[in-house]
C-alpha cells in the first residue's frame, strides 16, 4: 500500500531521503524465539544476519553490553528484547523478496517460534490473491449458473453469457503485462467484479434476441433487431459504470487508479465482446439455444406490482427517517487504513498474537533531523524518552553516548546513526501502527522535533505512512464522491432526456449507498477505508443500472396508462431481471467476503454483497414510490415525455 502514496507525501519523501543518506532499512519483521538463552538468541541473530534478503537485524546486544549482567540494565529496555526467556529479534526484508525471504524465516524457525510484520503481511498477501481469486471463481461460476438457469428458458444461454463475459475477464487480466504490475486488492477484486458487473449486457442482448426469434424467422435478422433494441440499454449501463470507475482513477491515493485502470478497461472489453463476440456466438451455435430449451423454472408473480403500489407510503416514510442519520453515521465510521488485523486462523494471525501477548504492540519510528548539533539531538532524545507509548530508543546519543565525538570512532559503529547529512532515531513505540492513541503521539513526535529542528526533520515508518494514507484518502473522498455522481448524473440526464430523473434515481441508489455504509458505525465495527472509498463508488456505479432498467420501462409504459397502471406493470415485467442482476453481484460480494484472508478485499466484498440487496430493495420498493410522487414534475421536466393522459 506504500507504493501507492503520492510522491509528494512526507512519508514518501522521508523513504527517499533515507535510502540516499543510509544502507541499513528500518525493520519491518520480527520474530520471537521461545525458550531462547542468551547464546541461542545470539545464534538466532547471527543465522538471520546470513540469510539471503535480510539485513539490519537488531537484537539487545545491539543496545546494551550483554556481557554484564542483565538485572544492571534498564529492565523496560531489557523487556523490550528478551522477557520471560523469550527473544524478540527485529529485522528487514528487501522489497520484493518477501516470499521467499519468509517462506526461509519460517524454516528456521520452526512451528514453535513466530513470526510477524509488515514484510510477512505482503508475503501473504502476494501468495493468497491468486489463490483466492481461484477459489473465489470456483464458487461463484456454479452459483451464477444456477441463477442464470432459473432465469432462462434454454439450458446451454448460461453458457453463452459465461463464455462472453469470461473472454473478457481473461483478455482484460491478459493485457495487464503492459500495465506492469497491479495491486493484489485488483487482482482479488477486479476479474470477478467484471463478471458480475457486465453479465447484465450480455442478458440483455440474449433476451431481446429470444423476444425477436418468435416474430422473425431468420436467426441473423432477429440479432440484428436485437443488437438495435438492447444497444441504448446496454450503453447506458456501461456508461454508468464506466463513468465510476474513471472517478477513481482522479484518488491521490493510487491504489484507485490501478483499480479504475483495470476495471474501465475491463467494461470497455465487456461491451465489446458483447456488442462483437456474442452475437457471432450465439448465430454459430443458435440451434443448441433451440433443443436445450426448458419450461420456465421460477413462478411469474403477477400481482407484485399492487403490493409493491401498497407499500409506497410506508417505504418513502422509512427511507426519508433514515437518510440523514444514515448519511452523517456512514462518514463518523471507526475507519482503519492500513491492511487491518489478521484472522487469528491463520498463522500470520496467531503468531502476530503471540508475540504482542509477551512484548506487546511494536511499531519503530524513524526520525531524522540534521547531524550538526549534538547536543540539541540529545535534548530531543530526552524528550522522546518522556513520551507515553515510546519503549525505547536507538540512537547515538543514547546508545554510544555523547562524550565520545562520532568521528573518532569506527565508521562500522556509527555508520547506522549518522550520514553525510542526518543523524537517525529509532523510537519503538506500543501504540500500535494506526489509531487515536498512535495518531496523536506521530503528532505530539512531529512537534516537538519541529520545536528543534523547525521543517528541517522527516519522519518515516508503518505508522506514519498510515497516517499520511489517511490524509490523502480523506481528501480524495469528497473529489472521488462528487465525480462519481456528476458524470452519472450527465449520463442519466443524455439517456432519459430529462432533469428531474436523474436526481431520482441518484437518490435512490445514494440513500442505498449511506446506509450500506453506516451499518459499520451503528454496530461499532471498524470498516477499512479504502474498502469505504471503492464501494461508495462502485456501488453507485454498478447498481444504478436496475434504476434505470426499471425507469425506462415505467417511462415507456407511461406513454399508454396511468402513472398507478404503469408502475404495477414495471414491476411485475422487470422485478425478475433486476433480481437476477442484485443477485449475481450479491453473490460475488458474499462469496469475496467468505473466501478472501485480506481484510480489504473481504470487506470490498461484504460491502458489495450487502450494497447490492439494498439497493434492489431500495429500487423495487422506494424508486416506484418516488416516481409515483414526482410523477407531474417528471413530465413537465422531461423532453417529449408524451405521457398518457386520462380523458
Amino acid at each position: 500500500m506504500v507504493d501507492y502514496l503520492p510522491e509528494d507525501a512526507p512519508s514518501t519523501e522521508a523513504m527517499d531521503v533515507m535510502e540516499t543518506e543510509f544502507d541499513g532499512a528500518i525493520e519491518n519483521s520480527r520474530v520471537m524465539i521461545h525458550g531462547a538463552s542468551i547464546q541461542e538468541a545470539l545464534s538466532y541473530k547471527e543465522k538471520l544476519e546470513n540469510m539471503d534478503g535480510v539485513n539490519n537485524v537488531t537484537w539487545l546486544d545491539d543496545i546494551i553490553d550483554i556481557k554484564t549482567p542483565l538485572e544492571m540494565a534498564d529492565s523496560e529496555t531489557v523487556e523490550s528484547y528478551y522477557k520471560d526467556e523469550k527473544a524478540l529479534i527485529s529485522f528487514h526484508i528487501e522489497e520484493g523478496q518477501e516470499v521467499t525471504t519468509t517462506d526461509a524465516v519460517y524454516e528456521l524457525i520452526g512451528e514453535e517460534n513466530a513470526l510477524a510484520g509488515e514484510a510477512l503481511d505482503t508475503a501473504t498477501s502476494q501468495k493468497m490473491a491468486g489463490t483466492e481469486s481461484m477459489y473465489a471463481a470456483a464458487l461463484l461460476i456454479p452459483i451464477i449458473i444456477l441463477i442464470l438457469i432459473l432465469s432462462t428458458r434454454s439450458w446451454i444461454e448460461p453458457v453463452f453469457f459465461l463464455t462472453a463475459i469470461g473472454v473478457s475477464v481473461l483478455i482484460n487480466l491478459g493485457t495487464n503485462v503492459f500495465v506492469g504490475e497491479i495491486s493484489f486488492v485488483t487482482q482479488s477484486v477486479a476479474p470477478i467484479l467484471q463478471l458480475a458487473v457486465s453479465l447484465d449486457y450480455a442478458i440483455f442482448l440474449l433476451h431481446s434476441f429470444s423476444d425477436y426469434r418468435k416474430k422473425v424467422a431468420d436467426p441473423e435478422e432477429a440479432m440484428l433487431l436485437a443488437m438495435k433494441r438492447s444497444f441504448p440499454a446496454i450503453a447506458a449501463s456501461a456508461s454508468t459504470t464506466f463513468f465510476g470507475f474513471i472517478a477513481l482513477t482522479f484518488m491521490n491515493f493510487e491504489i484507485g487508479a490501478d483499480l479504475g485502470v483495470n476495471l474501465v478497461k475491463g467494461i470497455l472489453l465487456s461491451f465489446l465482446s458483447v456488442m462483437i463476440f456474442l452475437p457471432a456466438l450465439t448465430l454459430t451455435f443458435y440451434k443448441w439455444i433451440d433443443k436445450t430449451q426448458h419450461k420456465q423454472l421460477l413462478p411469474s408473480m403477477p400481482k407484485i406490482g399492487s403490493f409493491v403500489v401498497k407499500l409506497r407510503i410506508p417505504a418513502l416514510i422509512v427511507v426519508l427517517v433514515l437518510i440523514v442519520p444514515t448519511f452523517l453515521g456512514q462518514s463518523q465510521t471507526n475507519f482503519i487504513y492500513g491492511i487491518g488485523e489478521q484472522s487469528e486462523e491463520l498463522r500470520t494471525g496467531s503468531d502476530l498474537a503471540h508475540i504482542e501477548e509477551v512484548f506487546g504492540k511494536f511499531t519503530p519510528i524513524v526520525v531524522l533531523v540534521p547531524n550538526d548539533d549534538i547536543a540539541r539531538e540529545e535534548e530531543l532524545v530526552e524528550d522522546f524518552q518522556d513520551m507515553d507509548g515510546v519503549t525505547s530508543i536507538v540512537s547515538y546519543v543514547n546508545t554510544v553516548g555523547t562524550v565520545i565525538p562520532p568521528e573518532y570512532l569506527d565508521q562500522s559503529v556509527t555508520e547506522q546513526f549518522y550520514s553525510e547529512n542526518y543523524s537517525r532515531i529509532i523510537l519503538n513505540t506500543n501504540t500500535g501502527a494506526e489509531g487515536d492513541k498512535a495518531f496523536a503521539l506521530i503528532d505530539s513526535v512531529k512537534a516537538t522535533t519541529a520545536d528543534y529542528y523547525g521543517d528541517e526533520f522527516h519522519l518515516l515508518g508503518e505508522g506514519v505512512t498510515l497516517y499520511d494514507i489517511k490524509n490523502v484518502v480523506q481528501k480524495d473522498n469528497t473529489v472521488v464522491n462528487l465525480l462519481t455522481i456528476i458524470t452519472i448524473a450527465l449520463v442519466l440526464l443524455i439517456t432519459f432526456k430529462s432533469i428531474s430523473i436523474p436526481i431520482v434515481l441518484l437518490l435512490t441508489i445514494q440513500s442505498a449507498v449511506w446506509i450500506n455504509l453506516s451499518i459499520p458505525y451503528f454496530t461499532n465495527t471498524p470498516l477499512v477505508y479504502v474498502g469505504y472509498l471503492i464501494i461508495s463508488t462502485v456501488q453507485l456505479a454498478a447498481t444504478v443500472d436496475y434504476a434505470i432498467l426499471l425507469t425506462e420501462a415505467y417511462k415507456e409504459n407511461r406513454k399508454e396508462m396511468t402513472a398507478l397502471a404503469a408502475i404495477k406493470k414495471t414491476v411485475n415485467e422487470k422485478i425478475f431481471s433486476i433480481a437476477i442482476s442484485a443477485s449475481i453481484l450479491s453473490s460475488v460480494g458474499f462469496i469475496l467476503w467468505i473466501t478472501s484472508t485480506n481484510p480489504i478485499v473481504s470487506s470490498i466484498g461484504l460491502l458489495l454483497g450487502r450494497g447490492a440487496l439494498l439497493a434492489f430493495v431500495m429500487v423495487i420498493l422506494f424508486l416506484p414510490a418516488l416516481l409515483l410522487v414526482f410523477d407531474r414534475l417528471i413530465e413537465k421536466t422531461t423532453w417529449k415525455a408524451n405521457f398518457y393522459k386520462e380523458k
